[in-house]
């Protein structure tokens, strides 16, 4: 049964795969440091924006019951990491540069993520610190307004804003062009964020062109069952051989539909056989046993 839940993910993941797969991989990039300081007070309030919104909605949805202190911290924990969905707000502010200030915008759309999203994570990370507890226990027993949260935050706990923002050089060379991420796009990432802490779906991502082309899916862990090691490494084979030929948009989508219809087909074998297993099983626990004759009628039959 394990297995067959297994192999459900992983044709789940594929399923999630197909409307990104076509789409390039984005370039690493990584935090501009130098800029944190001339964001880091802004960034400490959009903070406790964010932790007083999230929780406030995590109440709505559990009414009349109130958020737990452990469910506040890890609302705290989680709101600089761009990896979970606590954090997708930073995915939709932009830093522009206006005189000597840096300014963090709000789009109102998710934009791909380039050395600005990583500035702001990395800005954001370096205000919470350690202190995911202090402020999770400050929230549940003082239930601040956002000014007091504003202000025990960016004041009293990290000092973020306590320091006058240094103005910015105008030798500083400027950052990226926010640009929105289809909406498609955006969606399904958000998908998969929420999916992070359901048992087995940690190890699911969505795959580039690039990965598919050159078959990197990643290690594999030693499996009891040879024979669907083999059909999983065969699905994935041919599927990115798919990619390598260079065909219309049309001819990609019906192969790729074809294989998630071929490895469909695989879990339904494996569940048939599962259920077979099971039937098996049952009819011989039913199967009522044999009585014995009773003396009665070994008498009659001495009789006779």
């Amino acid at each position: 049964m394990a297995r067959v839940v297994s192999l459900t993910l992983f044709l789940l993941s594929w399923l999630l795969l197909f409307s990104y797969a076509a789409s390039k991989k984005a370039p690493a990039t990584s935090a501009r440091k130098e800029d944190i300081p001339y964001i880091k007070c802004q960034v400490c309030e959009k903070i406790a924006h964010q932790i007083h919104q999230q929780v406030e909605k995590k109440e709505a949805q559990i009414s009349p019951k109130k958020v737990s202190e452990l469910e506040i911290i890890e609302i705290v924990e989680n709101v600089c990491n761009l990896k979970k969905q606590e954090a997708d707000w930073i995915l939709q502010i932009d830093i522009v540069e206006k005189g000597d200030k840096l300014e963090l915008v709000e789009q109102g759309v998710e934009g791909h993520c380039n050395s600005k999203c990583k500035t702001i994570e990395r800005a954001c990370q370096e205000v919470v610190g350690f202190a995911d507890t202090d402020v999770g226990e400050f929230f549940y027993k003082k239930r601040p307004t956002i000014n007091e949260l504003v202000n025990y935050l960016c004041h009293d706990l990290s000092e973020a804003c306590s320091v006058k923002t240094p103005p910015v050089p105008k030798d500083r060379i400027p950052g990226e062009p926010f640009v929105p991420k289809p909406s498609k796009d955006a969606e399904m990432e958000k998908i998969l964020r929420s999916m992070q802490d359901m048992p087995g779906a940690p190890n699911m991502k969505m795959y580039s062109r690039d990965d598919l082309m050159n078959n990197n899916f990643g290690g594999d862990d030693a499996d009891e069952d040879e024979d669907d090691d083999e059909e999983e490494d065969s699905f994935s084979s041919n599927l990115g051989k798919v990619f390598k030929n260079k065909e219309k948009p049309k001819d990609l989508k019906e192969k790729i539909l074809e294989g998630v219809a071929d490895k469909s087909k695989q879990v339904k074998k494996h569940i048939d056989k599962a259920s077979q297993k099971i039937k098996k099983w049952w009819r011989g626990f039913k199967k009522p046993a044999k009585k014995a004759p009773s003396k009665s009628s070994k008498s009659s039959k001495n009789e006779l």
